[in-house]
């Protein structure tokens, strides 16, 4: 998959696109309360994209249980995430590579037993889940 192409909108522009809840957090940087995300306890075959902008960013099969009260993926499309350290150097911010839309976190070396050792987690309202067979747009 090739990298995202980027998408620049004023946070005017966004403000009109998005719910009040979706700007709080892929624009400014919130977090959805735990265990009340629409994906967390989710696992329906298909993609997750981004909601801000529609970039493909996980393929349901990299999802798993976590338990950790947001939905968790050990790994997205190639070129779809930024990581940015966060300032205060306890975690890594994950971003949409295209929008820069707040996704959530990544940690490693948690112990699951995935094949990159990682886990995002992801507030759902960042992402918009699309079906197996569905057309690409959101």
């Amino acid at each position: 998959m090739a990298a995202p192409t980027p998408i620049n909108k004023t946070e005017e522009e966004w403000k009109v696109i998005l719910s009040p809840e979706q700007f709080r957090i892929l624009r400014q940087k919130g977090t959805e309360l735990k265990g009340t995300g629409e994906y967390n306890k989710f696992y329906e075959e298909g993609d997750y994209k981004c909601a801000g902008c529609g970039t493909p960013l996980y393929k349901s099969s990299t999802k798993f249980d976590s338990g950790c009260g947001w939905p968790a993926f050990f790994e997205g499309f190639p070129g779809a995430i930024n990581r940015y350290p966060d300032p205060d150097g306890r975690r890594t911010e994950i971003t949409c590579a295209a929008c820069g839309g707040h996704l959530g976190h990544v940690f490693k070396g948690e112990g699951f037993k995935t094949p990159t050792d990682e886990r995002h987690c992801v507030n759902s309202i960042s992402v918009k889940f699309v079906p197996g067979n569905a057309p690409a747009s959101i």
